[in-house]
């Protein structure tokens, strides 16, 4: 009898040990990671538009030699594409980060809680990412539309030149 119970308790205990990567909370986790991961994979495309519209904004500048105005705007554009880039790569960081956050809880080297808390301070670092990077897509537009301005007036005044 006093082997059954002590059987049945270490079955008991045994059996409610459940993989922490099949709980809703890991689950959660990994569903996070595909947003973020979908989150990034914007940001480096817009990011490539951006390099884009700067190479065409160098090359249309070309007609207009040393002209500090559109010198200007070349500059806020490259410190603009410059600041995104380390967003960029800080993002790569925290989603690298995030990755082994869920390798480790999978394996059971953390506690349910211990993920929890580096959970949500990741999914916070990304939601300020994600702020960051839609005011630096707002900067960028207002450059963009800033040159186009600026190039429409030149192209006019030096048509009537």
């Amino acid at each position: 009898m006093k082997y059954a119970l002590i059987f049945a308790l270490l079955f008991s205990v045994i059996s409610c040990k459940q993989n922490p990567a099949d709980t809703v909370e890991h689950k959660e986790l990994v569903a996070m990671h595909t947003t973020m991961e979908t989150a990034h994979e914007a940001m480096t495309i817009e990011h490539d538009a951006m390099k884009g519209n700067h190479e065409k904004m160098i090359e249309a500048h070309e007609i207009i030699k040393d002209d500090t105005l559109h010198l200007a705007v070349e500059k806020q554009h490259s410190n603009l594409l410059a600041n995104h880039q380390e967003l960029i790569n800080a993002h790569t960081a925290l989603l690298e980060k995030h990755s082994e956050l869920e390798t480790k809880h999978a394996a059971g080297e953390m506690t349910l809680a211990e993920m929890k808390e580096e959970h949500e301070a990741m999914k916070s670092e990304h939601d300020k990412m994600e702020q960051e990077h839609q005011k630096l897509k707002k900067e960028h537009d207002r450059i963009a539309k800033e040159d186009k301005k600026m190039m429409i007036e030149h192209t006019e005044t030096a048509t009537e030149e």
